[in-house]
């Protein structure tokens, strides 16, 4: 029983660091990638459907994200799309496809981008100490009715002390990481 306990917890924390891989695939680094625009939703006949879901974008340099509609008409609303999420540029449509530019980063934007990186990061601890709560308050549970003794509730919740441990050292290093990406000019 104590086993699953750990089996769950530990799954749960994995999922807490995939999720701030996602969340940190949005975020620029020096070069654009196509996560950026990925939680872009386009007004699609009436549905809001993500951007690469109608139409393909793709990185065409470093500083270049193209993006080509399946249907022409959807163009406007793309761009319209594009403008509202304000990821820091303007569309710029060219009646076929819709390109943005994005400038070198600054100094500066760098070092607000590492902020929301710090911010993910925090986020994501706080997912995996809610999870080692959730782990804990079954682990009592489990002494409360007997199921286990004393002693051994005790150390299950030194393992999901440590469990929890060894994801907010993972969590840290990919912030380290990440930090390093934003930063390198």
């Amino acid at each position: 029983m104590v086993n699953e306990v750990f089996e769950q917890t530990k799954a749960n924390m994995d999922k807490s660091i995939e999720a701030l891989k996602r969340d940190f695939g949005t975020l620029r680094t020096g070069k654009v990638t196509t996560a950026i625009v990925d939680n872009i939703k386009v007004n699609y006949y009436g549905n809001p459907t993500p951007l690469n879901q109608v139409g393909s974008v793709i990185a065409t340099d470093a500083t270049t994200i193209a993006i080509t509609p399946w249907e022409k008409p959807l163009l406007g609303a793309i761009e319209k799309a594009i403008q509202e999420a304000n990821i820091g540029v303007n569309p710029n449509n060219d009646g076929d496809f819709i390109k943005l530019f994005f400038p070198p980063m600054t100094t500066e934007q760098r070092q607000d981008i590492v902020k929301q990186a710090k911010a993910m990061t925090e986020h994501a601890k706080v997912s995996v100490r809610n999870v080692r709560k959730d782990g804990n308050d079954k682990v009592k549970k489990l002494e409360k009715e007997k199921e286990i003794s004393e002693d051994e509730s005790k150390r299950a919740q030194e393992q999901i002390q440590k469990i929890t441990d060894e994801h907010i050292v993972k969590i840290d290093e990919l912030f380290k990481a990440k930090e390093a990406d934003i930063l390198k000019v």
